[in-house]
């Protein structure tokens, strides 16, 4: 980590970034198609990031580097009805991660992760999450406690347990 970092509260005024973030937070495996810009406009997708602190419980930090926004990892709720990729249930909220593409492989992802950790309020027991199998971000949730609770085809869908950590 070169550059001066910054991190701060995820804040409503960041939502274009946090848009930004949740494309860079699509994983496109070496050799694929890239995935278009407007894949944020489909429901399932935008729900991660639209009126971003309006939802109860919506928390996260947000990574600067020399001012300049870099990276991103945020907590959301969601209900059955409405579930997410990595959804186990209605009071674990689900993690969304991303950086910069510049900035990965760096230690930052690694850093804005274990501030969202220690920093969790008493009442968030478990956070769930949805990862490809071929991400390289699967290593760094595993590293942190992150277990494997369901397996697809595209995706594993992990769980951290405080309790466990």
């Amino acid at each position: 980590m070169k550059n001066t970092a910054e991190y701060r509260a995820l804040e409503s005024r960041d939502q274009d970034f946090l848009f930004d973030m949740l494309f860079e937070a699509i994983y496109v495996p070496p050799g694929s198609p890239e995935v278009e810009r407007s894949i944020l406009e489909l429901p399932e997708i935008k729900k991660y990031a639209a009126s971003w602190g309006d939802l109860k419980g919506d928390r996260g930090i947000l990574l600067s580097l020399e001012e300049n926004p870099a990276g991103a990892v945020w907590l959301r709720f969601f209900r059955k009805e409405e579930q997410g990729y990595g959804y186990v249930a209605d009071n674990i909220p689900e993690l969304s991660m991303a950086l910069l593409p510049e900035y990965r492989g760096q230690g930052y992802g690694t850093e804005l992760l274990r501030r969202l950790l220690k920093d969790l309020p008493q009442e968030i027991q478990s956070i769930s999450l949805s990862v490809d199998p071929g991400n390289p971000a699967l290593h760094l949730y595993k590293k942190f406690g992150f277990n494997i609770c369901g397996e697809w085809e595209t995706s594993i869908t992990m769980l951290f347990n405080r309790s466990l950590k």
